[in-house]
């Protein structure tokens, strides 16, 4: 049993949870309905953005976690507002040269067209999968992350598109045109294929030549260094296997996935939220990344789903002990502290050995406070999958 003596959330706890993050979402809302909130907030408050950014799929999502938790008519509008722009966007082709069209459109369109049967969401979301579809090599077989499609110094994948996958299975659901789940297939055998190294740490980028597709290296982007374990990353890997695994049914997935967890979880410091990188454990004077810990969380939680039950009830009690920190310790509390719901996360930490950007470094950013939201919202009910 992982993490002995650690208490775990209770679900009166998930509930004030909740309510809280809910409040926060609507008391925010007339802020946020025509605008996004920034991918990191900046002293704890996030800045207001058009639909430009890779991230803004998350609030939407925030609503719509909201509006399942309280039927708030006015989250609903909001949200089929914002379904209206990201068709716009889409069709406009604004910033949607890249492959999280996954983290844009499954938990804002897909979301409003299975909760809501918007049909603006379903078409705006197939035209996403679509251009998806559009960064798949043959030559490789797999999604290229950035960049111009013919570029040497870009031919190759990231952990963070198994989250963009589950798109394309809905797409081969909806259509009945099998072309999207094949290409996701392929996408996921070379991932697993290649990122995953002998310690069962993951890379975060991985090269392929672009003349035979043959695998050349892996590299960190926003890591540490090449050779460490980014956090964010390893997350990463955890829910996208525990995806993979769901539309797929292959077998040796569980296993990867228990290897990937297995890293993730042996890596934790004492309060079991990771510093960003697992370079780092208790003592250092480092950042955390608190949206690792939730999206992990939500990782154990689906897998959950297809295990015998006491390895299912293992992970639970993991993921309701994780997020039990999470809840005690880097939960936001009143609208005037933030306006998002996770301190303490970490997007993008410039190091010695990395070339990334550096900003929104012990920040809120979107996509923790929404793997927070889903994570709670897994706990308390049967929930369908925006995914």
């Amino acid at each position: 049993m992982y993490f002995e003596g650690k208490s775990q959330i209770t679900d009166e706890e998930i509930k004030a949870a909740l309510d809280f993050c809910t409040k926060q979402v609507l008391h925010y809302l007339p802020e946020f309905t025509y605008e996004y909130q920034n991918a990191y907030s900046v002293d704890n408050f996030y800045k207001p953005i058009k639909n430009v950014d890779w991230t803004n799929g998350f609030w939407t999502g925030e609503i719509w976690l909201s509006y399942e938790h309280t039927g708030d008519e006015r989250l609903k509008d909001a949200a089929f507002i914002q379904i209206d722009d990201y068709l716009k966007r889409i069709e406009e082709r604004v910033h949607v040269d890249h492959h999280d069209m996954g983290f844009l459109y499954s938990p804002s369109c897909v979301a409003g067209y299975k909760l809501a049967g918007n049909e603006t969401g379903k078409k705006a979301a197939l035209l996403a999968a679509d251009n998806l579809m559009s960064r798949f090599h043959e030559v490789g077989e797999f999604i290229q992350a950035w960049g111009p499609m013919d570029s040497e110094n870009e031919y190759r994948l990231i952990i963070d598109c198994l989250l963009n996958l589950p798109l394309l299975y809905w797409a081969t659901n909806e259509t009945g045109d099998n072309k999207y789940k094949d290409i996701a297939d392929r996408h996921i055998h070379t991932a697993l294929s290649n990122l995953i190294r002998e310690d069962k740490s993951t890379w975060h980028t991985f090269f392929f030549n672009k003349e035979t597709g043959a695998p050349d290296h892996g590299a960190t982007q926003q890591g540490y260094r090449d050779g460490s374990a980014w956090a964010r990353g390893q997350a990463w890997g955890v829910y996208g296997i525990a995806l993979a695994y769901r539309y797929t049914k292959r077998e040796e997935y569980i296993g990867i996935f228990k290897d990937v967890l297995g890293y993730f979880l042996s890596h934790l410091p004492s309060d079991l939220v990771p510093f960003w990188d697992f370079e780092f454990t208790d003592g250092a004077d480092q950042p955390r990344d608190s949206s690792s810990a939730v999206i992990a969380c939500c990782g154990m939680l689906e897998m959950a789903k297809y295990l015998p039950k006491a390895e299912a009830d293992e992970y639970i009690a993991v993921a309701r002990k994780i997020l039990k920190s999470v809840y005690d310790n880097y939960a936001v509390r009143s609208h005037e502290e933030s306006n998002g719901l996770v301190l303490h996360a970490t997007y993008s930490n410039r190091s010695p050995y990395n070339r990334c950007n550096h900003y929104g470094v012990d920040e809120c950013n979107s996509w923790g406070d929404y793997f927070y939201m889903e994570a709670l919202t897994r706990l308390i009910k049967d929930w369908q999958l925006y995914w």
